[in-house]
């Protein structure tokens, strides 16, 4: 038994590190896009950064809800990894030199972060109307994933156009830094970054179904606190490593972007769960997870918007702390409400 346990855990361990490895890449790669392209570091974090640190959500998700038959890891992996992408903003913070993180954001990161709360609360509603037996659209679709995709359609091209009437950060935008690698080049390294932390999300929900038995935890509280932890590790490396070169809003962008594009991966899992909608096969203790990112997005809301400049105790802003209690919380919820359970 022992042996098989560490088996699996150096199972999970072998993930996390090449998402890990993998996402450090993605970040150079994307600003170097960024920079060849003219595209600005807000919008390549959102977009392109965000797309491709959320892939393993997508490859575990799918992975998951259509092959494994493990709905419970997949919904879990969605919703724990918005809860995971926004305590990275507290530990963003941590690292932040001069001023709290969120007093440097430009003020179309609240936008994201009300996408964000939109969508995640149209999953909330869905999975409430999952357990009431009205969520069925046609077939064995629910009506949420449609409305997922819709909403996630506007949500980016709102902020595309929001973007084009903004003046773009010049920390961020430093002429010819790449100039020794052309663009066919860095895309062509992008890729098999982005390949490498596919073939790792696809794992997971197995090493993850595996943990949940050898552990004794229910299927909700892994997918939500070890298969998220281990798909957020893309956000998690690349968000420092955007950091260190000065390129904060390309950070936060890949952190909100993330979790927008996380509620797409839900409708996707909806799709490939060909036994039913999954909002109908998975647990309400989701709705946890739910709640509480959506608390969290406010939080970043309110803390973009009257840019706190002081630190607690010299650390982190109110902003991180209230972050870091919420994840507390939640992690806390869902271990008495089950994750002991079978």
């Amino acid at each position: 038994m022992a042996t098989t346990a560490a088996l699996i855990w150096g199972e999970y361990a072998l993930c996390v590190v090449i998402i890990g490895i993998a996402g450090v890449k993605l970040t150079d790669y994307g600003d170097a896009i960024a920079d060849k392209t003219g595209m600005g570091g807000s919008w390549v974090g959102l977009v392109l950064i965000a797309t491709v640190t959320s892939l393993p959500e997508l490859a575990a998700g799918v992975t998951a809800a259509g092959f494994a038959l493990l709905p419970d890891i997949a919904a879990g992996d969605v919703f724990g990894s918005c809860v995971y992408n926004l305590t990275l903003l507290a530990v963003l913070d941590l690292f932040s030199r001069r001023a709290p993180l969120l007093a440097k954001a430009q003020r179309q990161h609240m936008m994201s972060a009300a996408f964000g709360i939109a969508l995640i609360g149209v999953a909330a509603v869905g999975l409430i109307a999952g357990q009431a037996g009205l969520s069925r659209l046609a077939g064995h679709l629910s009506w949420s994933a449609p409305m997922l995709l819709l909403l996630y359609a506007v949500g980016i091209r709102t902020l595309y156009q929001y973007q084009e009437q903004e003046v773009e950060d010049f920390t961020e935008q430093k002429a010819d830094r790449y100039a020794g690698i052309s663009l066919r080049s860095v895309s062509l390294r992008y890729a098999v970054a982005a390949s490498a932390v596919v073939a790792a999300g696809i794992w997971l929900p197995y090493v993850s179904e595996d943990l949940a038995g050898v552990m004794g935890w229910n299927q909700t509280f892994t997918g939500t606190m070890f298969t998220a932890l281990s798909t957020s590790m893309p956000e998690l490396v690349v968000t420092l490593a955007a950091l260190r070169i000065g390129a904060v809003n390309m950070a936060l962008g890949n952190v909100l972007g993330s979790n927008m594009f996380n509620l797409l991966v839900l409708a996707v899992d909806d799709a490939v769960y060909l036994h039913g909608s999954i909002f109908d096969a998975v647990s309400t203790d989701h709705l946890i997870s739910a709640v509480m990112a959506m608390l969290m997005s406010a939080i970043v809301i309110i803390a973009v918007l009257i840019r706190p400049r002081t630190r607690v105790l010299g650390t982190c802003s109110w902003a991180s702390l209230a972050l870091l209690a919420a994840f507390a919380a939640n992690a806390s919820l869902l271990y008495l409400l089950g994750g002991a359970g079978p």
